[in-house]
């Protein structure tokens, strides 16, 4: 009977606009098309390598998604004293075939989604596709996401997550870049704001 050998992982670091997290991409898929953000230990539950992150200092919020992790850090330390350790932590505990999540995980309530619900309307639809056809992709490249969570009187409400969450320059990116797109595809939308 022949075993599947794992691939051994590659990973490479890139930077993101927000100086405190780290986008550490592997050459394989982690979550193909799906994610999860993990904001602080307690939301670790069953989540293995969320659990392990969390032990090395100043580590404060874990995004997982296709191929790859961003770790936000606090300000105590810069990235140069932190990433060479994570990096070799996550070879090694990728290379062992271990779990991201464990089957009981789950997902922490506050995730907005961009998945079309039965109640949304036509205008909730265009927002939802605009931003995953648009919007996301480049998001994602910074390693964030971004999410529906509301349309009401013209003004749109996003959830912010991974390294798009407290960026210096989340307010400009969605400002200008992210409300001019959905302006120019939805014209209901007047304004675009983030979820506090």
């Amino acid at each position: 009977m022949d075993t599947i050998k794992v691939v051994p992982a590659m990973i490479y670091t890139e930077t993101t606009p927000n100086p405190n997290t780290l986008k550490f991409v592997v050459n394989r898929p982690l979550m193909p098309n799906d994610f999860v953000e993990i904001q602080n230990i307690d939301e670790a539950k069953n989540a293995p390598i969320a659990i392990e992150l969390f032990q090395f200092p100043n580590v404060v919020a874990i995004y997982m998604s296709n191929n790859f992790i961003s770790i936000t850090k606090d300000d105590k330390l810069e990235w140069f004293e932190l990433m060479p350790e994570i990096k070799q932590f996550l070879k090694k505990y990728l290379d062992e075939d271990k779990p991201l999540l464990l089957p009981e995980f789950v997902k922490p309530s506050k995730t907005a989604s961009n998945q079309i619900a039965d109640n949304d309307t036509d205008v909730d639809i265009r927002i939802k596709t605009a931003l995953d056809k648009y919007v996301k992709p480049a998001v994602e490249m910074d390693g964030g996401n971004i999410s529906f969570v509301s349309f009401q009187d013209g003004k749109l409400t996003l959830q912010l997550q991974g390294s798009c969450s407290g960026c210096p320059s989340s307010t400009i990116t969605l400002k200008q870049g992210i409300e001019n797109i959905m302006k120019r595809f939805v014209p209901e939308v007047q304004e675009v704001v983030a979820e506090n």
